[in-house]
């Protein structure tokens, strides 16, 4: 018998036109995959085999099938084909109706593509993932790998006897084989290759029925606690979201069965069909505040949405990559503030992810929201807050333009017309134009195909006033937005004024009183826009905001301080009055601990050396003084933990904190970037912490740690040997680089350039992850920017964009330092 040598190939990335040729020649009829996970208890590779089983519209024709594994053998109608070349099997003289069959082998590691495997520290448990986001799962088997080649999948999966195997259909057959058992489940509905997946592992399990379905929550063993804790909360959302959506979307989720899988080392969330997966870093070691329940919440709500953005209707290809994640957000915040408790979820996105949009929207990797897209490896870009929050919150501008009501019924024309098919954008603008009566293809061109961000300043003439509009490349688009007049009353301010305007050019006169004390540019957060006060309350606009009366009001005027702060229109102390203002009032638990992050960000990364002591105790003084209110005491003391300047302040926390060992750590860490001494102390709360991955917050200490060989040795943890989970990177980096030890990181910058080469060698989780977390915050100069940005020019297109988009990061923040 020959010798095969078992090894995965790269493969070339799928173009756009390639996938065309393909989608115009085949149609696919069925998947069934056989996998053999039986023996990676003690090793990492799994067996496949692929049949599918497709016809061909022009019989004689070539084409070819992807496969990154290696192959062991492969048949089309039962003759012999030859090795693949790329991560391609070509396939020539096709007939009208075909099989092709494949064997292939991949390595299942904790940092592969396309399937990973962990071992829980906690208990030795192994756990092992699909993850097929964007064109992986021909890493692991044969297939047609691009989205709209949609066909069912029948998977048969031989695992360890002590496993559970999860999979898009629930109700397997299941069969005894001794030391293994044979996991056989129903054919799936018509699915992206994309959206399949196999979750195995010894999980425990929790169900319920909900909203008329049968819901299932998953962890590894060791995490059981947790998810009791939080099960009933879970499944909550769960049916509130499956009621709502198969409301606003005319379509129930068509399957009794939906899981939710949290496993350790995946990289994010991903919504396979009837069974999702996330990182069980969302499963809070410590009970979650409400912000962090407001987000997954609305993380929760978006996978849900994908069943139908993105897996029973599916983009044609990934320039419609926003038909699924914008929607996917929008819905998300739609939902959570129409039918949970998180009412705002719309506040919650302002203070979070549309912040997040503005920055990179502004910068140099700025992009449409619906682009061209050559190939896969492009597309991998394009998962960004751009393609996420901004289009959420277009969708949202979109919903406003048109009506709710017009809205929701062309969503469900939309799902009625194309379930289990492919689109493209204008089958959406199509069917929402028809439903509505208003033309879209204005709205479709400067929203959804314009790179940018508008400009809405306040302006005032002997006439009255006006609002200035300008685009990013001159004229604006068009927006249906409110500006609010608001005067004194006591200390607080009152709105005495309310104009929803449509714009429609550059200058659209306001039918506003004169003399209010604050006029609010894009009041209630109905557009997506750069907007500034008028001049003449610019410089009581950041002492002003915190009199606002609303929730979103205050979010708008956050957002505006911190547009002017990016753009150096305002300094970091400015930042910090506006936030300590809005802080001391903000009713809002949703949006009051993502304020307390930005007031931590403005005093420690953007304030200028010798205000930054002074910043930071302003700062520590509102969390202080927000530690005594009960539904905001743990988001204050967090922040206290990143803002105390003195051992006493270190002391008190820890006192403050009690049994809250998640607390604790976060003392331990301030206790450390302050240069004394934490060895003790942190080894025995190490010994009393039951979380399985608290070595990763004894590793957050040591990063803290002004002291040139516990910064070498973090980094040969977190870089080189990649030990640290992929959602744990960012804590631990962010530490790395802290506040005054610019000395002992200057030799890491330099390091830093030398693994950009390395990580496009990752997937695009890993790739984006690494390239932004790691990014170096202090110790750098202009110089260094440069180098980055010319090193981005060798880079795969996911990794320069995430450096391109950090470096300008990090130069308008030396910009404010100096």
């Amino acid at each position: 018998m020959k010798t095969i040598e078992r090894k995965a190939v790269s493969g070339r990335s799928l173009t756009r036109t390639e996938a065309e040729q393909r989608a115009s020649l085949l149609t696919v009829e069925r998947y069934e995959v056989t996998v053999d996970l039986s023996g990676l208890l003690a090793g990492s590779r799994i067996r496949c085999e692929s049949v599918i089983t497709f016809t061909c519209h022009r019989p004689g024709a070539d084409t070819f099938a992807d496969c990154a594994a290696a192959v062991e053998s492969a048949t089309l109608n039962g003759v012999a084909l030859p090795s693949a070349a790329e991560g391609r099997i070509a396939l020539t003289a096709l007939a009208e109706r075909n099989v092709l069959t494949v064997v292939s082998v991949t390595e299942c590691l904790a940092d592969g593509r396309g399937v990973h495997k962990t071992v829980d520290p906690a208990d030795g448990e192994t756990y092992v993932c699909t993850d097929f986001t964007p064109d992986y799962a021909r890493y692991v088997w044969a297939c047609f790998d691009q989205p709209d080649l949609k066909a069912p999948w029948a998977f048969t999966v031989t695992a360890p006897a002590g496993w559970r195997v999860l999979s898009n259909c629930g109700d397997p057959q299941i069969e005894d084989l001794g030391s293994t058992r044979r996991w056989s489940f129903p054919p799936t509905p018509p699915l992206a290759t994309y959206n399949t997946v196999i979750n195995a592992g010894p999980y425990y399990e929790v169900r319920r029925r909900g909203a008329g379905h049968d819901l299932g929550l998953f962890a590894r063993r060791s995490l059981a606690p947790i998810l009791d804790r939080d099960a009933d909360e879970l499944f909550t959302l769960t049916a509130q979201g499956l009621e709502f959506f198969a409301d606003r979307f005319g379509m129930p989720f068509p399957q009794n069965k939906y899981d939710q899988v949290f496993t350790p080392g995946f990289p994010g969330a991903m919504e396979n069909f009837g069974c999702v997966t996330w990182m069980d870093w969302f499963l809070r070691r410590t009970t979650p505040t409400r912000a962090e329940w407001d987000l997954f919440s609305r993380y929760l709500l978006h996978e849900l949405a994908h069943m139908w953005f993105g897996n029973i209707v599916t983009m044609r290809w990934w320039d419609d990559l926003w038909l699924n994640e914008a929607f996917a957000e929008f819905a998300s915040n739609w939902a959570a503030e129409s039918v949970t408790s998180y009412t705002d979820a719309w506040t919650a996105h302002l203070a979070n992810e549309q912040l997040k949009a503005y920055f990179l929207d502004q910068g140099p990797v700025s992009h449409p929201i619906r682009q061209e897209v050559h190939d896969v490896s492009e597309a991998e870009a394009t998962f960004d807050a751009i393609t996420y929050p901004k289009g959420a919150s277009v969708l949202r501008q979109m919903m406003t333009y048109v009506g709710e009501e017009d809205f929701s019924a062309g969503l469900a024309a939309y799902f009625a017309a194309h379930a289990w098919g492919s689109t493209t954008l204008q089958d959406l603008m199509d069917t929402v134009a028809g439903i509505s009566g208003r033309d879209m293809d204005a709205w479709r061109t400067g929203w959804l195909e314009t790179a940018g961000t508008d400009r809405l300043t306040l302006d005032h003439d002997s006439e009255g006033f006006i609002l200035v509009a300008q685009g990013p490349a001159g004229l604006p688009r068009p927006h249906v937005l409110a500006v609010g007049a608001y005067a004194r009353s006591g200390d607080r301010l009152e709105r005495t004024a309310r104009v929803e305007v449509e714009v429609e050019g550059e200058r659209t006169r306001l039918d506003l009183p004169a003399g209010a004390d604050l006029y609010l540019v894009n009041d209630e957060d109905l557009t997506f826009a750069s907007t500034r006060p008028d001049s003449t309350t610019r410089d009581t606009f950041f002492d002003n905001a915190g009199r606002l009366p609303s929730p979103t009001a205050r979010g708008v005027a956050v957002t505006t301080a911190w547009d002017m702060l990016m753009n150096g229109e305002a300094t970091a102390a400015e930042a910090v009055r506006c936030l300590s203002g809005v802080l001391a009032v903000e009713t809002s638990a949703s949006a009051l601990e993502p304020y307390l992050n930005l007031a931590v960000e403005a005093a420690d990364l953007w304030s200028p050396e010798p205000e930054r002591e002074k910043l930071l105790r302003a700062v520590a003084a509102t969390c202080r003084s927000l530690s005594t209110v009960s539904a905001h005491r743990k988001a204050a003391l967090r922040g206290f933990a990143r803002t105390a300047t003195g051992l006493e302040d270190v002391a008190w926390l820890q006192t403050e904190a009690g049994d809250d060992l998640d607390l604790q750590w976060r003392a331990l860490v301030r206790k450390a970037q302050l240069g004394e001494q934490t060895t003790a102390e942190a080894q025995a709360l190490l010994q009393r912490d039951p979380d399985p991955d608290a070595w990763v917050s004894r590793l957050q200490v040591r990063a803290a740690t002004p002291d040139a060989a516990e910064k070498k040795a973090v980094w040969q943890t977190l870089v080189t040997d990649r030990a640290v989970p992929l959602a744990s990177v960012h804590s631990v980096a962010a530490l790395f680089w802290s506040a005054g030890q610019d000395d002992l990181l200057t030799t890491h910058t330099a390091a830093y350039l030398d693994l950009v080469s390395t990580i496009q060698n990752t997937g695009t989780m890993p790739a984006t992850v690494y390239t932004r977390s790691l990014f170096p915050l202090f110790g750098i100069d202009r110089t260094f920017l440069e180098r980055a940005e010319s090193l981005a020019a060798q880079t795969v297109p996911v990794v320069r964009t995430n450096l391109l988009d950090r470096a300008d990061r990090m130069r308008r923040v030396l910009r404010s330092r100096g």
